[in-house]
């Protein structure tokens, strides 16, 4: 890893936020709709994110630009879907992060539901990483990085973000 000036990216984050930041601002967007990520394994995905998660799932449909292809969703609370594609005849690599690619999906849950899926992934054998005790890191059978984060949305371990 290369050296880095923290003090430089601490002031270019200020002159950013500075610039930038707009209180009250509304935005153009109404809500995530879903967000889409790939899997190898339907069947799979759908007991890790319904099974473990409790994420229902909500819809399984051709998908349109890939024949053969399923794009399905679960509902992960407040209106927002979360969706998956399979891509069958594809050799697809691993999970990479890349720039413009995801690093991770942090989703909201209740204090006492994080609690359970917790305990859910200690039942189901994932490894997990622990961290200020709110938010839960793991990865899901594809090895895109999920983390479950019991602090209220528009919140982030204390500090008000929206």
């Amino acid at each position: 890893m290369t050296d880095i000036d923290l003090t430089a990216i601490e002031a270019e984050r200020d002159r950013i936020r500075t610039t930038y930041l707009k209180d009250g601002t509304p935005s153009s967007a109404r809500g995530l709709h879903h967000v889409a990520v790939l899997c190898a394994d339907v069947e799979r995905t759908v007991r890790f994110y319904q099974g473990v998660l409790e994420f229902p799932l909500t819809e399984i449909v051709g998908n349109r630009d890939y024949e053969g292809s399923n794009h399905f969703f679960f509902d992960i609370g407040n209106g927002n879907l979360l969706a998956f594609f399979d891509f069958p005849g594809l050799d697809l690599g691993p999970y990479a992060e890349v720039l413009g690619g995801l690093h991770h999906l942090a989703i909201s849950v209740e204090p006492e539901k994080w609690a359970r899926l917790r305990k859910n992934l200690d039942e189901a054998g994932v490894e997990y990483l622990e961290e200020s005790g709110t938010s839960i890191y793991f990865r899901d059978p594809d090895g895109t990085r999920v983390e479950l984060i019991a602090d209220p949305l528009g919140e982030m371990y204390g500090l008000k973000v929206l």
